[in-house]
């Protein structure tokens, strides 16, 4: 599920509804593409929702009307619906499982520790140096019947540490400012108020405090607070630790987390094709006007995913942005010339290409030079 929005009223189109939008729109309204798509992320089927589609609440409205009705023969053959942590509700998996569909989604539960005994395998690398980026494991939970992935991510990790250490340095600065001020004129001493105010630093900094060990200690002569002392616990690392929940009992760890990625590539590559073909925002506010052109996207994300399945065959694993930023430095250029007899003279020629746009180019099959030089 995608959306696009609408800067103005949106009122010749009866599907543009206020949501949360994932652009962070919220005062536009918006209409939600809702696809279904197969292993190798082309897409199968479609339709465009009204812009405030619950997708966790209205999990079951939409794959009954994203579903082939016309086909009984295809519902005996249950897709797999891949969902993130968003739409993975509880009862959203319980429908899911009551219908006999599988599934791949992400585990809501917050401690994420990888058990001891789950042997980890590497599911993705560097291409050139073979360092892995994400480890995998499997291990089968008998009381869900699931088979669960808990992966690590080096990138993952890097960005969540760094996120925490923010927190834990803006956290302790708040920490080292509570305690000087025990000891300057006209700062918070008293004992009440000293641990008021270490409290409201505590649901502030909620994602980090629980980290640490925090004591105030009190002079029994005044009545007032004399020291504030913080220690950070030791704690297992779980950053860049996710975990994926799958009813799928025949792929190996390194196929369920493929699927799973998909759509992490499928929702990079809609978010530049966004501002690519002008739907971020879009400017057609006539409800069949607005259809088409987002089913024009639509044709462009099947030339789009054709390409990245060509690269990733010889080997290239580039997400499309990657893509058109290596091949946005091969140009044609335009000369224009001015003859003594009045006439002008028009040459277009294109750049040499570099080695690597010949390698995207060989991978797709097309010509090093575009167009007659």
């Amino acid at each position: 599920m995608t959306n696009t929005f609408f800067e103005g009223t949106g009122k010749y189109n009866p599907k543009a509804n206020y949501a949360r939008s994932k652009e962070k729109r919220n005062d536009c309204p918006l209409v939600t593409l809702g696809l279904v798509l197969d292993m190798q992320g082309f897409p199968k089927r479609s339709r465009i929702f009204e812009g405030n589609v619950s997708e966790p609440g209205t999990l079951e409205t939409m794959i009954k009307d994203l579903s082939d009705k016309d086909n009984p023969q295809k519902t005996l053959f249950r897709p797999t619906i891949v969902m993130d942590a968003g739409i993975a509700t509880e009862d959203n998996v319980q429908w899911l499982r009551g219908c006999n569909y599988r599934y791949i989604v992400v585990s809501r539960k917050k401690k994420k520790e990888i058990p001891d005994d789950v042997k980890m395998a590497p599911v993705k690398q560097n291409d050139k140096t073979k360092a892995v980026i994400v480890q995998a494991g499997l291990v089968y939970n008998k009381a869900t019947d699931e088979m669960e992935l808990y992966c690590h991510s080096v990138d993952k990790e890097k960005k969540e540490e760094s996120i925490k250490n923010k927190f834990q340095e803006r956290f302790e600065a708040e920490l080292l400012k509570a305690d000087k001020a025990l000891n300057v004129i006209n700062g918070t001493k008293r004992y009440d108020k000293v641990v008021e105010k270490i409290g409201r630093l505590k649901e502030k900094f909620k994602r980090i405090s629980h980290l640490y060990n925090i004591t105030i200690i009190k002079d029994d002569a005044t009545g007032k607070a004399a020291k504030i002392i913080w220690v950070r616990k030791k704690e297992k690392k779980v950053s860049g630790v996710y975990c994926l929940r799958t009813t799928e009992k025949d792929l190996n760890e390194k196929e369920i987390w493929n699927v799973y990625t998909m759509l992490t590539d499928i929702e990079d590559a809609f978010r530049c094709m966004k501002s690519e073909f002008g739907l971020r925002p879009n400017y057609h506010h006539i409800e069949r006007r607005c259809d088409g052109y987002i089913f024009i996207t639509l044709v462009a994300y099947h030339i789009m995913q054709t390409m990245r399945t060509k690269l990733r065959e010889k080997g290239i694993h580039f997400c499309w942005k990657t893509v058109r930023t290596q091949l946005s430095s091969h140009i044609r250029i335009s000369t224009i010339l001015k003859r003594e007899d009045g006439r002008v003279v028009h040459i277009r020629k294109s750049s040499r290409p570099e080695l690597n746009h010949k390698e995207i180019y060989d991978a797709i099959g097309l010509p090093h030079q575009v167009g007659k030089t």
